[in-house]
């Protein structure tokens, strides 16, 4: 059987009485040990050494109404009883000394005593298991004890959620509610991207580091960034307002001018200062989307603007602050592009801490239902009109959708974009057979239209493997006719004569075989590869 512990302060107030009424007032340390089934085997009696006198009688008081229990004193000096850094750290190096034994001994925390400062350190640090023990409250008698004296009565308090099923039953309520949240309400199917959304989840409200979420585009990023600062709002963590910024549309001087404002006459045009956008999420929630388009100076000033927040505005020469949360948001391989020398590799690992991967919505057909109802339900809101399907219809869309031949290229705007079209020309709002059919050839002719560069393009991709992001997408519809017609030829020359009929002019030139394999040595491929 384990060794029962009490730990806590001497309660120099209530623990306080005189020699004659000592024993008609209730006293908290002396009556934990007065419990009944609550035998106390150790005392640890933390007090200061102004008070060991009184930490003494009530040392003595103790032993005659539990002779069985062992009080130990420890002190500890505290200038400042109400001061929580010090209480704090004080409690913190006891902890962090005291050699615990939790196999052989039950410790209790006695938080009746001492200040309020001094209740909220033992709880913090019983529940970050510093000391690995329940915490324990004392209450006086409601009524005269008589001959009983002034015990009154205890309980202990277990931090250990899992044993209260009232409070683990609303904790998970909470918590399905805001990962619903996070999803905008819709009940997504994809395990992996319910799993991903319970991290965020956690990240969004214990956290204040930056945020990278990457994917297609598409995939919801741009949603999702607001959704966590909505979030993050209600958790009154953030009070500023969402910034969104596209950095694809960030060019040349005015990138620096919108991130970072300016002062009047830093440049021709330039007629008043301007606070920019960084500056604008001040307190708030900063989304830098498509941040690998940001060139590489913006990128510095966005590194010391994390760090330090704070940034120079355009031809100031004193700093601006701005305390802000960042979500940054790709589509590119960042790590891919910080090896190409384009992407700061000390701001990629700043915004690596957590990497969330969206999926494409071709990796997640079981969620196509779900949001299909989704949107339906926005156009509603936003049209002021409920648009719905009628059961052969939805039957369908649905097995044109989950099809292998709907590839969503745009993942999620393709799904908005689709249900609305359709919500928009329903007869009577209600979607029929012949919409679905209108529609599915609507997206079969762009899907097909759009895959036929995109398929020359993987002719290349597929030669160049992992490198194929080293190179423009120039470059790579080049060399795709470059391997269609190389494949086609039976040798180098006669590949070479084809490519290059024109500018060889009518006379046969002996060079078009070297010609071609100083093409090809660009790209660290061989006339035998493409034939492979």
């Amino acid at each position: 059987m384990r060794r029962r512990v009490a730990i806590g302060f001497l309660g120099t107030t209530l623990d306080m009485g005189k020699r004659e009424e000592r024993w008609q007032r209730w006293r908290p340390t002396v009556a934990l040990c007065q419990q009944p089934n609550l035998f106390i085997d150790r005392l640890e009696l933390i007090h200061d050494q102004r008070s060991r006198s009184l930490a003494e009688r009530i040392t003595g008081d103790i032993g005659q109404v539990a002779p069985a229990t062992e009080v130990r004193h420890t002190i500890v000096e505290l200038r400042d009883p109400w001061d929580f850094a010090e209480v704090y750290s004080a409690l913190r190096d006891f902890a962090d000394a005291y050699a615990f034994d939790p196999e052989h001994e039950d410790y209790l925390v006695n938080i009746t005593t001492g200040t309020h400062v001094a209740q909220i350190c033992w709880f913090l640090l019983t529940e970050a298991h510093y000391v690995p023990g329940r915490l324990l409250q004392l209450s006086p008698p409601k009524r005269h004890a008589g001959e009983d004296g002034y015990i009154g009565s205890h309980s202990i308090i277990d931090l250990d959620l899992s044993r209260y099923d009232a409070i683990a039953t609303r904790f998970a309520a909470e918590k399905i509610s805001a990962t619903s949240f996070l999803k905008s309400g819709i009940a997504t199917r994809n395990a992996a991207f319910n799993s991903m959304i319970d991290e965020i989840e956690q990240v969004a409200i214990r956290s204040t580091a930056p945020v990278l979420l990457t994917g297609p585009t598409g995939a919801g990023k741009s949603q999702l960034a607001r959704r966590i600062f909505e979030l993050k709002k209600a958790q009154h963590q953030v009070s500023g307002s969402f910034v969104e910024v596209n950095c694809a549309t960030l060019r040349g001087d005015q990138a620096m001018s919108t991130l970072f404002g300016h002062v009047r006459g830093a440049f021709t045009g330039a007629q008043s200062d301007r606070a920019g956008l960084m500056k604008a999420a001040d307190k708030g929630v900063l989304f830098l989307d498509e941040i690998g388009e940001l060139g590489l100076d913006e990128q510095a000033m966005c590194l010391r603007a994390i760090e330090e927040k704070r940034f120079l505005p355009v031809g100031s020469d004193r700093d601006a602050t701005s305390d802000f949360q960042l979500i940054a948001g790709t589509n590119r391989d960042l790590q891919r592009e910080a090896r190409k020398g384009r992407f700061r590799e000390d701001l990629l690992a700043r915004l690596n801490l957590w990497t969330f991967e969206l999926p494409p919505l071709s990796a997640r057909r079981e969620d196509i239902e779900p949001n299909i109802d989704y949107e339906l339900a926005r156009f509603g809101e936003r049209e002021g009109s409920k648009a719905t399907f009628n059961a052969e219809a939805r039957a369908s869309f649905l097995a044109f959708a989950l099809s292998e031949e709907a590839t969503w290229a745009a993942n999620f705007r393709d799904l908005s974009a689709s249900v609305t079209r359709m919500a928009t020309l329903a007869p009577k709002a209600r979607i029929t057979q012949d919409a679905v059919a209108a529609e599915v050839g609507r997206l079969r002719r762009r899907w097909q239209a759009d895959a036929e560069p995109a398929g020359r393009r993987s002719l290349s991709d597929a030669v160049l493997g992992d490198r194929a992001g080293d190179y423009d997408l120039f470059d790579r519809e080049q060399l795709a006719i470059v391997i269609e017609v190389c494949r086609r030829c039976a040798s180098l020359s006669a590949a070479g004569r084809e490519l290059f009929a024109v500018s060889r002019g009518k006379k046969a030139s002996s060079n078009d075989a070297d010609r071609l394999r100083k093409y090809l040595s660009r790209f660290d491929l061989t006339f035998e590869d493409l034939r492979a």
